[in-house]
């Protein structure tokens, strides 16, 4: 006589209930990067396996040979559990803060959580089976969906709560299914906005007294009181670079909240040049500089921020470089866009510190970038310059050999050197 049984399935139970109890020990959510695979997986099999208990159970029993009564009373006790645990686990997914809607492959919803209703503003059971790119189709959500969805989507208006701001995400399921993930972010949005405004306003408060003590110590002359030249040297340099420092948070404040550039021709044969004779005024002759311009095109964009953001990598190179080195500044086509390259032999920088390089202030080693001159905010304001212009920022580094940072330009930002656009 056969019975039928359900060893995966009992043991994934306890897996789920585990993952499930240690995220909240632990003080995380669900969806955090950490645990987002485990919870993924979850919220699926909780809906597919559920499914699986309520209309497959009698089928297979069908399917089956009648089993022992003692059996069939330890089967049906052990799927009654099996079904308790599982409805435990949808009710937790259904509660979670974070919306979840499991879509097939033509993106017709199958499931979805409380969170999803309030957020996403789906309803059950109108939704169920509704194509979610017709239902979002007023929001910016269904243009995703649409395209794609490729890449996740960040800092969105919530179709159902317009007031709050979403991050999206959809990551594939099993053979043809999808998992849409929409985590709200309003508070951090809303706390990043106040770390904005306390930056451009103490960096406005801070700038007329800043230039008042710079004023007042060009006026003191050090032949006045020799004694005192080397502290007056160093007060002059230091509250120009705390002025310096504040003039960049300015700048990078500006960038943060503005959305678009007003596109002008910016040649770029002037400004390599103007670029070259800068590095040369900073080198001094402590360098070799080099220029290589062979895409014969110019940018569409912002001349002021341009010239801001290719400087600062110029200007970078010059001061990590020991003297006698080689920089060279590069303008050159590569596929359908241009990439402006600066390549140095410095110090190089170790791979782990690579992706954290545009952070604000932060430094590779601190005593250099200080005794340099740098503030720590320039890549930083690199960076939020070619995203304004729709361009990427690439850094290659080798220590002990030197570093090359790219900008790596679009199609439709240049312009072709007879002023006609590029196509």
């Amino acid at each position: 006589m056969s019975t039928f049984r359900l060893p995966r399935l009992s043991l994934l139970v306890p897996l789920l209930a585990a993952a499930l109890a240690a995220g909240a020990l632990a003080g995380r959510a669900l969806f955090d990067d950490s645990w987002l695979g485990v919870s993924v997986i979850a919220v699926a099999q909780i809906v597919l396996l559920l499914s699986w208990i309520r209309h497959g159970q009698a089928t297979m029993m069908t399917a089956t040979a009648a089993p022992a009564p003692a059996t069939h009373d330890r089967f049906m006790t052990r799927t009654r559990r099996i079904a308790s645990s599982l409805r435990d686990l949808r009710s937790a997914a259904g509660n979670l803060p974070d919306a979840v809607v499991l879509l097939d492959n033509e993106q017709h919803v199958r499931w979805f959580n409380h969170a999803a209703e309030d957020l996403l503003g789906l309803r059950r059971p109108h939704d169920r089976g509704a194509d979610l790119h017709e239902r979002l189709h007023a929001s910016e959500l269904a243009g995703w969906l649409h395209e794609g969805a490729h890449e996740p989507l960040n800092d969105i208006a919530a179709p159902g709560r317009p007031d709050r701001h979403l991050n999206v995400t959809l990551l594939p399921f099993g053979r043809r299914q999808r998992l849409l993930l929409a985590r709200d972010i309003s508070d951090l949005t809303r706390l990043e906005q106040v770390r904005r405004d306390f930056v451009a306003n103490v960096s406005h408060e801070l700038r007329t007294p800043l230039t008042v003590i710079h004023g007042y110590l060009e006026l003191l002359d050090p032949e006045d009181v020799p004694e005192l030249a080397p502290v007056l040297g160093e007060m002059r340099a230091q509250s120009k670079r705390m002025g310096q420092i504040v003039e960049d948070l300015l700048t990078l404040s500006r960038l943060e909240t503005q959305e678009h550039v007003a596109d002008e021709r910016v040649g770029m044969a002037a400004l390599l040049a103007t670029l070259r004779k800068e590095a040369e005024a900073l080198s001094q002759g402590r360098h070799q500089i080099t220029l290589e311009s062979t895409a014969e095109a110019d940018l569409l964009g912002s001349p002021k921020d341009l010239h801001s953001a290719l400087s600062n990598l110029v200007s970078n190179a010059v001061r990590y470089t020991p003297v006698g080195g080689h920089i060279t500044i590069r303008w050159q086509r590569s596929g359908d866009g241009a990439v402006y390259s600066v390549t140095d032999t410095g110090f190089g920088i170790p791979a782990s510190h690579l992706a954290r390089l545009t952070e604000r202030f932060y430094r590779v080693s601190s005593s250099r970038s200080r005794d340099s001159g740098g503030t720590g905010l320039g890549l930083s304001i690199v960076k939020h310059v070619l995203n304004l212009h729709q361009a990427r920022l690439q850094i290659e580094s080798t220590p002990g050999q030197g570093s090359t940072f790219s900008c790596h330009f679009g199609r439709e930002r240049l312009l072709g050197p007879a002023g006609s656009d590029e196509s």
